[in-house]
């Protein structure tokens, strides 16, 4: 319980996630500081955050499940290599790049049994509490991934997706091979909900020109953006392995003189990081992100 109050931060997220009251797990806690013989938990605001002491034990606990993990592993290795389940979700254009040829390339292994979903941004899922329900989080990398580092979570990098500016193709900048952030001024753009890695490089856009953007529209889902875009109501911002630009009346063009990238990483519990299914997994995973940046490189 300690371990996921360090995690999630309150006392009812760790209820939440093992299905008992708030009551429960602070009897517990407090057990578990009488056990300890110091302060584990101290007051912030209307919740609790964990001493010094709290968090030293927290980070022992997931050694503690680091170490159980390898030791199963080892075992595991000595019967024959990876075996079991392994969950993964993707948001949902990660999972259309990487998700089909991951599915075959985990097949090879019939022990290992991949079960994978997708995420949906319009929930807001948070990568903290994902890892908690999947062995593996495939994360578009926010400026949260110093945080994730804090939590003790293992992080893969996967790949690094160009995101173009995508126009109707008979809008006046298509002539352009690549844009620059003065060329898009004054534009009437098709957005993405707020702090989404487009909408992040409109942000961007604001603080390198000065100028404000006018976001016409919001979409979640990148094939409304791109038929809006297509039907000449904005410009938008996209990522370029997955935006459909055949015979759909619509162009990408690159974005030059700004950091207009989203880097795509594996994110995971360390203990779970040491499942031998897991790590086949998560090589798999590494192996089909190289092979998508060499298919795109070629195109």
């Amino acid at each position: 319980m300690l371990r996921e109050l360090a995690e999630r931060g309150t006392i009812g997220a760790v209820a939440d996630e093992m299905n008992v009251t708030p009551s429960a797990v602070s009897q517990q806690l407090k057990l578990l500081e009488a056990e300890a013989g110091v302060p584990l938990l101290e007051p912030a605001g209307r919740g609790v955050k964990l001493t010094g002491a709290g968090r030293a034990l927290a980070e022992t606990a997931t050694e503690v499940a680091v170490a159980l993990e390898r030791a199963e592993a080892k075992w595991r290795e000595y019967l024959g290599g990876p075996a079991g389940d392994v969950t993964l979700t993707a948001f949902p254009t990660g999972g259309e790049m990487l998700l089909p040829g991951l599915l075959t390339r985990v097949a090879a292994e019939p022990a290992v049994n991949l079960i994978c979903t997708d995420r949906d941004p319009t929930q807001r899922f948070d990568v903290l509490d994902m890892v908690a329900h999947f062995d593996v989080v495939v994360a578009d990398s926010p400026a949260a991934t110093e945080e994730w580092h804090d939590r003790g979570l293992q992080l893969v990098p996967l790949l690094r997706e160009p995101l173009d500016v995508a126009l109707p193709e008979n809008h006046r900048l298509a002539a352009k091979q690549s844009l620059s952030p003065k060329d898009v001024i004054g534009e009437t753009w098709i957005g993405a909900p707020h702090d989404f890695p487009y909408d992040r490089v409109l942000q961007h856009l604001v603080t390198v020109t000065g100028e404000s953007v006018r976001i016409a529209q919001r979409f979640d889902d990148n094939g409304v953006v791109e038929a809006i875009v297509a039907a000449g109501h904005g410009i938008a911002i996209l990522p370029r392995f997955t935006t459909r630009t055949r015979g759909n009346g619509l162009v990408t063009r690159p974005l030059v003189g700004i950091r207009a990238k989203r880097d795509i990483t594996a994110v995971l519990r360390p203990d779970r990081f040491e499942r031998p299914s897991v790590r086949f997994v998560v090589e798999a995973l590494r192996e089909e992100a190289r092979a998508v940046e060499v298919r795109q490189a070629s195109l």
